[in-house]
């Protein structure tokens, strides 16, 4: 039924399909940035934790009796960590995009939203009508000429802390223009929790912005977190607001506790161990810097390719010397490129050869 629509996908070579990856390829393709995917000593943890309850299954939504005493400790503990009054757990990134745009943008209110702003944040903006203004990519004087042009109700940005394609850093001045616009703004962190800022919080540490009452972060657990699921830290009447309003959260079954737990136990081990990580992070930008000349600011590097068929050529000889990177696309971007990630997880002498090889290929 759907022959022409492939065929045509396939002719602009923009065909996707899942892959159980070999095993034995190191990993620059994923976005566990910390290597705690595959740690089974904290997987054990967690089970342990479970052990403590009786149920380890949500069993109903979080309204009914879905929320268990670990979505609790979870959400105490980060909000604290991040300096935020309240959090609340999400089932994943895309829902908790979903839940913020979708509930918090009401009548007479206004959404800006970053260009690249994740496929999640673009999707619900269709719910909005006229009720939502792109501005360029984190550029701060664009989005204040927009800011400037609404009189209406509230102003809500939404940004990234880390764009997941580019790697690049929210810009500074964004921030800025909350306070003088007296807007909220919704930093989507899941490619910057755990990757930036000295104990690894993400944006706001590294800007060494404290949390008010304007502000809103969001992030996921499947990427540094090394789990599945996602979170809202906010202030106290926001989180209660999205209780009442976010339909995610509202009519979803409640975020899994096994996942739930590992992400806890996992966000536990980073903050306790933050220095260590850190200084393992700055050792990759080290070897990006002496290989490419690039200084690195987060754990994303993209790689252009002139088109689609070079994009997948490059990764199949990558792959035949050992190596996995990302093969990305359009629509995720603009240009397609080789996204690599020089995670923790995989070695820095396995980095030095994949880049030794990369300029060989």
């Amino acid at each position: 039924m759907y022959k022409k629509e492939l065929n045509a996908i396939k002719k602009a070579g923009r065909f996707r399909q899942r892959k159980v990856w070999d095993k034995a390829l190191i990993d620059f393709a994923s976005n566990d940035y910390l290597g705690l995917a595959n740690n089974k000593k904290q997987l054990k943890k967690a089970l342990n934790l479970l052990h403590e309850y009786n149920n380890h299954a949500p069993k109903a939504s979080m309204l009914v009796n879905g929320y268990h005493e670990i979505h609790e400790r979870f959400e105490q503990t980060l909000a604290k960590l991040n300096g935020f009054e309240e959090g609340i757990v999400v089932g994943s990134g895309f829902l908790a995009n979903v839940s913020l745009i979708e509930a918090l943008v009401r009548k007479k209110d206004m959404l800006f939203i970053d260009e690249e702003y994740h496929a999640s944040g673009m999707m619900t903006t269709g719910l909005l009508g006229d009720r939502v203004a792109t501005f360029k990519h984190n550029d701060p004087n664009d989005l204040e000429e927009k800011l400037k042009k609404f009189n209406g109700g509230r102003k809500i940005i939404a940004v990234e802390g880390v764009y997941s394609m580019s790697g690049a850093l929210c810009h500074r001045d964004i921030f800025d223009l909350v306070d003088k616009y007296e807007a909220l703004i919704i930093v989507d962190e899941a490619h910057s929790s755990g990757v930036i800022g000295k104990n690894l919080l993400g944006i706001f540490e590294y800007y060494n912005i404290e949390p008010h009452e304007q502000h809103i972060k969001m992030g996921t657990l499947g990427k540094a977190y090394g789990s599945y699921g996602a979170y809202i830290l906010a202030s106290s009447h926001i989180v209660s607001f999205l209780v009442n309003r976010g339909k995610p959260i509202i009519y979803s079954t409640a975020p899994s506790v096994i996942d739930t737990a590992l992400a806890l136990v996992n966000i536990e081990t980073v903050a306790k161990n933050s220095s260590k990580y850190y200084n393992k992070i700055q050792n990759r930008y080290e070897i990006i810097e002496k290989y490419l000349n690039i200084q690195a600011q987060s754990l994303i590097l993209p790689i252009e390719m002139p088109n689609n068929s070079t994009t997948m050529k490059m990764q199949k000889k990558l792959i035949e010397k050992g190596f996995l990177v990302g093969a990305i696309r359009q629509p995720t971007v603009e240009k397609p490129i080789l996204r690599v990630i020089p995670r923790i997880g995989s070695s820095k002498k396995s980095l030095e050869k994949f880049f030794q090889n990369l300029k060989k290929t």
